[in-house]
Order: structure tokens, then sequence, then C-alpha cells
């Protein structure tokens, strides 16, 4: 630093001894012209940007001009002066020097991080007197250090459930049905309507139809509840979409056991998720690998497929288990001899362990 200002008080000198072969005409023609584009260039930048050995240059030459000739400049006198202090400031300044304290523990810290994201709208203090009460020794200020470090906001801009958290919630009350349909080998368009449980991913198979009228349809829905039975009470509201086969019929077989009806908005597949989702699974592992001949064999097919489902696919929304079977308690020694299990003709695998 200190050679590069050198360097520039000696090219400084330089050109100043360049101007003493000049005539005085010559050098007022130039300051004239220097002027014009020094106020040409005010007009355009209103804040320059200046480097410590501008800084330095024109806190030396202010110094050689009169007072009538300082205030136009492009720095002012006070300017200057705080430059001065800025410098002094440094001088007097000692770097801070981090005190080596005791480090947190990993697991302290990851249980830290785990009250935060288990539960929204707790603040450091919270987190701090929950870890008191369980016995932890840990300061206030180490429970904020580590969520800052972390990057979770405080409690009051992170506090509510998530999209995750809400639906979550909401999922052990909401029944979705759909339809779909599949056309045979002989050029036949069957219609299939089908029910979701948004908390067990159950799928409840009721029918398959060439004519799928709005009477068939209401019935379906009574055949459901009856299959429900004492669980129907379970359910708040059922998602279907604006299909002319949802009749008002329909409607009130729900609504009269307390369920209300969410229409999806028009052309909004992912308003009804779980039931798209589930078609298209079904589609990638059955219909896209046979070919189905009549409505007796899609109806059978179906039944295979919706019984595998049930009992036996892992789902990752229930943590790797079937909507109708839990998972096995983990095992020290898992038996490595598997048996398996052919459905639809081997088109699908399921696997036990041996007893």
């Amino acid at each position: 630093m200190a050679v590069r200002l050198l360097y520039l008080i000696f090219r400084q000198l330089v050109t100043w001894l360049g101007l003493l072969t000049r005539s005085s005409r010559s050098k007022n023609v130039e300051i004239l012209v220097l002027r014009h584009e020094v106020a040409v260039l005010r007009r355009q930048v209103r804040r320059p940007r200046l480097s410590w050995a501008d800084r330095a240059v024109f806190a030396a030459l202010t110094r050689l001009l009169s007072r009538t000739c300082q205030p136009p400049r492009i720095v002012t006198p006070a300017t200057i002066l705080q430059w001065h202090r800025d410098l002094v400031k440094q001088r007097w300044t000692h770097p801070r020097r981090r005190t080596a304290g005791r480090r947190t523990a990993p697991e302290l810290r990851r249980l830290v991080l785990r009250l935060a994201s288990e539960n929204s709208s707790w603040g450091y203090r919270r987190i701090h007197g929950e870890l008191a009460g369980l016995g932890y020794p840990i300061a206030p200020s180490t429970v904020w250090s580590i969520l800052k470090r972390a990057g979770i906001d405080p409690a009051p801009r992170r506090d509510g459930p998530t999209w995750r958290q809400f639906l979550t919630a909401q999922a052990h009350g909401i029944l979705a049905t759909d339809f779909f349909c599949v056309d045979t080998l002989l050029g036949q368009r069957l219609y299939v309507l089908f029910f979701v449980e948004h908390a067990t991913r159950r799928v409840h198979l009721l029918g398959v139809t060439a004519n799928p009228s709005g009477a068939w349809v209401a019935q379906q829905a009574r055949n459901l509840l009856m299959d429900l039975g004492e669980r129907v009470t379970a359910f708040q509201f059922l998602i279907r979409d604006r299909d002319a086969k949802f009749t008002d019929v329909f409607d009130a077989v729900f609504t009269s056991e307390g369920i209300r009806i969410l229409r999806t908005p028009v052309r909004a597949p992912r308003a009804n998720a779980i039931t798209e989702r589930w078609i298209g699974t079904l589609r990638r592992e059955l219909f896209d690998r046979i070919l189905i001949l009549n409505q007796r064999h899609l109806e059978h097919a179906l039944a295979e497929y919706t019984t595998h489902f049930n009992h036996h696919r892992p789902h990752r929304a229930l943590q790797h288990a079937a909507p109708l079977r839990p998972l096995p308690p983990p095992s020290s020694q898992p038996n490595r001899c598997l048996r398996r299990r052919d459905r639809l003709s081997g088109l699908i695998h399921e696997y036990t362990q041996v007893a």
C-alpha cells in the first residue's frame, strides 16, 4: 500500500514538472476544458467511489487550494475530516480476540435443532427452559447461537404449521374419490370408481361399469358407507372433481353423515393429488404391462392389485408400511430366507420372510 502511494506521488510530480514547460494560456485552456468535463460527469455520477489512494491525494492537494476553490470539489472538508477520524479509529482499535469457551456437545446441538424443528412456535428461551427441565446444562445464549448458526429464524417468523404438517393433521378426516377409464382389447371403454383414505392411503374399489350413470354412482356411495360402518364418523371431508356423474344425490349420501363435499377447481388435477397418484401408479404397475380382455378380466385384475396395494405395497408417506399392514419390529438378525408370492400370473411379486 505504501509503495503504491509513493508511486502515485512520483507520477504526479513528473506530471507537474511537465507543466513547467507549457505556457499560461495553454494551462488556462486546459483548466477550462477539465472544469467542463467535471461538470458533465457530476450530472451523471451522484456519488463517485474513491479508493484509499484517491482520498490521500485529495486530502493532500486540497490544502494547497484557496478557500474559494474548495466548495465545488467532489469531496467536502467534512468528508476529509471523516476520513481522518476513520484512520485514527483504525489505529486505536484493537482486533477482538475470541475467548476459547467450552464447546457444545454434538448430541446437545442436535437436540436443540430437533426441538426447534418439531415445535415451530418455540423460541430459544422456550427451548432452553425445556432442556433445563430435562437436566441439560446449557445457557440461553448458546441455544440462540446454535439456532442462528443453523439458519433457523426466530419463533414468530416460523410459527404456524407447514403445508405438510397441516395436511397430515387433516388427513385423518379426508376421503377422496375419482374415476378412471380402461380400454379393453376389444375396444370397449370401462369406467372404474374408487375412493382413497388420505391418512392410511387405503383404496376402496367400488365398481366397474360401461355406463356410469348418476344413479349407479350414488348407489356405490351407499355401498361404501355400509362397508365403512362406524368408521364413517371419522371422516369430515370428501374431495371430488366437478364430473357430472357426481350428482346431488351422491352428495346427499355423504352430507347426511356429516361429511362436507369439497369440489376441486376446474382442470386442476393437483387439487386431488392422492387419487391422481394412485391412478398413475396403477397404470405404471398394471395396465402398462397387461392387456385387459373384458370387464370380468378387469375386475379380477383390479381386485388382485388392490389387495396387493392395501396389504403389501410399501408407501413412503407411511414410513414404507402398507395401509393395512404395519412395519414389523426391527430384528438384530433378520432372516435372509425369503418366500415369494406371485400375483396376476407373476406380474407382481410379494416377498415375506420364512418363519
